[in-house]
């Protein structure tokens, strides 16, 4: 049977993706100066205006302003001819401590004052579910649609940032649909792209220029044929962008930040929660045991679903779904993951180290899939404990 499944990614210069990148710039400040803030912090941004609102508990000295202008600018908003720029943007904030109701359930949880293990001892930020996903479809263990759309928007980015496409300016969207036959990858059949650009150059130079430096770079050419469709600035213009264009809102990508779209999303965005919040750790945790489940062989899909319950310490529910691709039924492919993976948040934040300023870098171009150090929920480092289960 055949199947179209599609994937988008945007730039880091999408208005959205200016907040979330600004909420975690925030949330990296605070940590890099006290590593147990607690940080839940969100952006709006507007023509002119970027406001940040949330919750902070720390001991750490964070500019807020100063750092809302300087991830603008290195975004590449550095000229007032765009109609949003570092220089000119007024930065409002309405900042208030971490509630003391939510506070007394993450600090101290139910379970530790029954337990006294030290891992009971941070209870969940809020209630919630989350998914994890990994598949052997590709190097990435991520979906082709996946891969290609962030690789894409990514691409968009260099080539403005290196001068290769000049005109290029930091709002950017891609989106890619990848045909399969009875689940079997056949090949790609479109590519949407639309970019910002100047008001000087003509779409068919962008055209041009797009498929030669951007997909052209980016996609196997073993995926395209002759009736792969290619939709460039399909609008004919998009000179007005980011938040000139749009407003922008921390979290609001959240399908794009993790699976196209090809597996579940959780109740709760990433950006700007510190690893108390189950919505952002947790799902890496989902992520990092459903790769390793994958690479070891003990599936070819896997979905990983964890629920919370906010001051509790261990998740409510587990579950385990490989698509009927496991070597075991997902029943038992759930005990295994228990086994091996503890989904405790002050567990998770030790075993991924989630207490360092390094999550700024996650704010643009998907938060898994990516071949950084500092990605630790990426690493396969429990494969050989899972085969010899």
């Amino acid at each position: 049977m055949k199947k179209l499944i599609t994937s988008e990614s945007v730039t880091e210069g999408h208005p959205d993706k200016v907040c979330d990148q600004i909420s975690d710039a925030i949330l990296d400040e605070c940590l890099k100066q006290d590593k147990n803030s607690r940080v839940a912090c969100e952006c709006v941004t507007t023509t002119g205006l970027v406001l940040v609102v949330g919750e902070i508990s720390t001991n750490a000295y964070a500019p807020i302003e100063n750092i809302a202008r300087d991830t603008i600018k290195e975004i590449g908003y550095d000229d007032p001819k765009l109609g949003f720029d570092y220089q000119n943007v007024a930065v409002l904030t309405s900042l208030i401590e971490q509630s003391p109701d939510i506070a007394q359930g993450v600090n101290d949880s139910m379970d530790f004052k029954s337990t006294n293990d030290k891992y009971d001892k941070i209870g969940a930020g809020d209630q919630g579910m989350v998914f994890g996903y990994a598949d052997d479809e590709t190097e990435e263990y991520l979906p082709l649609s996946v891969v290609y759309a962030q690789k894409l928007s990514k691409r968009l980015a260099q080539v403005r940032k290196e001068g290769i496409l000049d005109y290029l300016r930091p709002d950017g969207k891609s989106q890619v649909t990848v045909e399969y036959d009875d689940d079997i990858l056949k090949r790609v059949d479109s590519i949407v792209i639309s970019t910002q650009h100047s008001e000087e150059v003509s779409l068919e130079q962008i055209k041009k220029d797009v498929i030669e430096k951007v997909i052209k770079e980016v996609i196997d050419p073993k995926y395209i044929d002759d009736d792969t469709k290619f939709y460039i600035n399909p609008t004919g213009k998009f000179v007005i962008g980011g938040p000139k264009g749009d407003s922008g809102l921390t979290g609001r990508k959240i399908i794009v930040d993790s699976y196209g779209g090809y597996s579940k999303s959780g109740g709760g965005a990433f950006s700007g929660k510190d690893a108390t919040k189950v919505d952002r750790s947790a799902a890496y945790m989902a992520r990092y045991a459903a790769k390793n489940m994958v690479a070891a062989g003990l599936c070819k899909k896997c979905e990983i679903g964890v629920a919370y319950a906010i001051g509790v310490a261990k998740p409510l529910s587990i579950y385990v779904d490989s698509f009927g691709t496991g070597k075991y039924e997902d029943e038992k492919l759930t005990e295994i993951v228990k086994e091996v993976f503890d989904f405790r948040p002050q567990a998770i934040i030790d075993k991924l180290d989630l207490q360092r300023p390094i999550f700024k870098k996650t704010a643009a171009y998907g938060h898994f899939g990516r071949n950084d150090e500092d990605f630790t929920w990426e690493k396969l480092d429990q494969v050989d404990k899972l085969k010899n289960k």
